[in-house]
């Protein structure tokens, strides 16, 4: 943590300032989030498509493998402050296979983890007429089926099965492993693709796990375009890339350490961070907020470093009493006018106008777009509705200082079917630097 003394309350990081003056002995002592999604390629589960994980739900049917496995640490990491995660597959890969006798197994999908799968045929004890033919995930059994040859066994979640020729018969085999499965390439067209289905897809946040600057200009005029022209306030989280001056970017400068000993660095941070971002109510910031089971982080700073990160606008970790703690929880906006303040570099500044924006939007489009008369009945009920969502804002201390009788019109607009609202409101910041003043007696 920051500190030292002031001299004028202008300090970049969060901290406790302090200044100790002896004085004499005659002075007195005196709100709904937490959808996140990023295509990453997999070695397993449906491509070129969503996938919905759950924060508690365990994925190895959808994507192959268990919640602690390695190949799921973007999952992992996103999920411990997301509620959702919307998954894209960018790869497809190829598919493994395998022949035992007439019997032509083909994994589900493409990938590697189609190499760890084993079929095992077996005469069944009670009908020896019959055969058990089983399904095995890393020698785990998922799958069983008694059948009488080829034509009776019907695909799983792992595999299909068909004859090889004419001949249907089953043959007894302690277990063939399927083989030839591979991850495949991701080319940039398939992030395009990807960007394309989100245009129709409800979300908070948008993490990019990739350091390839043509990805992240690619991402990054997708969000803008979103926010500015389809109204969608989503922001999206991307390694090292302060460039983008934009509040719906917030770019990450360094990662973490485990308690395990993984590191975490800026790349997969993103995972974490775009989580806790979709996660984070909208009167809640991120600020020294702890990144969950880190212990360090990958790469430290001086203070004067911090410094300079900050004020380029870069999303770092500090290393604080065996934690890896959240900076400062802001975005890459920094180029400040009189239309766009320093405020809106704040991320919990920018979740209250993004949720007042998008609540106003769906208020509008379910219950008053081409159902109310544009008249001062109808433009006061619209007004209503909006005092309604500002107030429940200052209600859990989202905003401050809210006068419906003053902060909020609603009038004709300039055509006969358009509206003009003015509101004024004051977005609350979390308490970051304390300048305080110790009398000593």
């Amino acid at each position: 943590m920051a500190g030292g003394i002031w001299t004028r309350q202008n300090k970049v990081r969060p901290g406790v300032y302090m200044n100790f003056e002896s004085v004499g002995t005659a002075t007195t002592a005196l709100g709904e989030r937490g959808t996140v999604t990023m295509a990453v390629p997999l070695s397993w589960g449906p491509s070129k498509q969503l996938v919905t994980v759950e924060a508690g739900a365990d994925p190895f049917d959808a994507l192959g493998y268990d919640i602690t496995a390695a190949e799921m640490l973007p999952v992992r990491e996103t999920l411990k402050r997301a509620q959702k995660l919307l998954l894209y597959r960018l790869n497809e890969g190829v598919k493994a296979t395998a022949t035992s006798g007439n019997l032509r197994v083909t994994g589900i999908h493409g990938g590697v983890r189609g190499n760890d799968i084993t079929i095992v045929i077996q005469a069944n004890i009670d009908d020896t007429t019959k055969f058990d033919v089983s399904t095995l995930v890393a020698g785990a059994e998922q799958d069983k089926q008694t059948v009488s040859d080829i034509d009776g066994l019907i695909k799983n979640a792992w595999v299909t099965f068909a004859a090889s020729g004419a001949d249907k018969d089953l043959t007894a085999s302690a277990g063939v492993p399927l083989t030839g499965g591979t991850d495949g390439a991701v080319t940039n067209a398939d992030h395009t693709g990807y960007l394309e289905l989100l245009e129709v897809t409800d979300f908070n946040t948008v993490g990019l796990m990739s350091d390839e600057m043509t990805l992240k200009a690619i991402y990054t005029a997708f969000v803008k375009r979103q926010r500015e022209n389809e109204g969608k306030k989503i922001q999206l989280v991307v390694p090292n890339y302060p460039t983008a001056d934009y509040e719906g970017v917030i770019s990450v400068k360094n990662g973490v350490v485990l308690s395990d000993q993984t590191v975490i660095d800026r790349v997969k941070a993103v995972a974490w961070v775009a989580g806790a971002t979709a996660g984070a109510a909208v009167s809640q910031s991120l600020t020294y907020a702890a990144y969950d089971d880190a212990v360090d982080v990958d790469v430290k700073y001086t203070n004067s470093q911090i410094e300079e990160a900050m004020l380029r606008g870069e999303f770092l970790f500090t290393a604080s009493r065996g934690r890896a703690i959240v900076e400062q929880d802001i975005n890459t906006f920094r180029t400040y006018n009189l239309t766009k303040g320093a405020e809106r570099s704040k991320n919990r500044v920018i979740r209250v106008l993004d949720g007042l924006a998008n609540d106003f939007k769906d208020t509008f489009e379910q219950y008053y777009i081409g159902k109310t008369d544009n008249s001062a009945d109808g433009r006061n009920l619209f007004r209503s509705a909006l005092t309604n969502i500002v107030n429940s804002y200052q209600g859990f201390g989202a905003i401050q200082n809210f006068n419906s009788q003053t902060d909020v019109s609603v009038l004709a607009g300039e055509a006969k079917d358009s509206i003009f609202v003015e509101l004024d409101i004051q977005p609350v910041d979390s308490i970051e630097k304390i300048y305080m003043r110790v009398r000593v007696k």
